[in-house]
């Protein structure tokens, strides 16, 4: 139950993709709050990723790699791998646990989400997969 809570809200990535855009436009925003919870929504592609896990804000503020370490296209090649095995993982429940693997992941790859929601989808990964000890794809850095 307490991994339900968990992953019970991770993402609820990228609702409603209806449109592909080549850059995100200025209104995207990212806030954390009390509760330990970062949002990123905006309204012109109409998506909003939360992504609710005691931890995940203070670790991305005190051991994730810098904004600008990796480029965007390196994110999103990242993010296409772990977002992939993270949806097959989700359709065998018998074979992984669903109280980690509760819902899909809703990762268009024919949109431009921006560096911002591919740095924290990636490094929500990075901090998922070191916390609970699976391995999505590959080497997993240790942070």
């Amino acid at each position: 139950m307490k991994n339900s809570v968990y992953i019970a809200i991770i993402f609820y990535l990228i609702i409603g993709c209806t449109t592909s855009k080549s850059t995100l436009p200025s209104t995207e925003k990212s806030t954390a709050t009390q509760n330990d919870t970062v949002r990123i929504a905006n309204d012109e592609l109409k998506y909003e990723v939360i992504i609710i896990d005691p931890g995940f804000s203070t670790w991305l503020a005190s051991r994730a790699l810098p904004r600008g370490y990796h480029s965007q296209s390196y994110l999103e090649n990242k993010n296409r791998m772990y977002v992939s095995e993270w949806n097959n993982r989700v359709m065998q429940p018998f074979r992984y646990s669903p109280n980690l693997y509760e819902m899909s992941i809703n990762y268009d790859l024919n949109v431009d989400y921006g560096y911002e929601v591919n740095y924290l989808i990636y490094n929500y990964m990075i901090y998922f997969q070191n916390t609970y000890k699976q391995k999505l794809d590959g080497y997993v850095p240790i942070r």
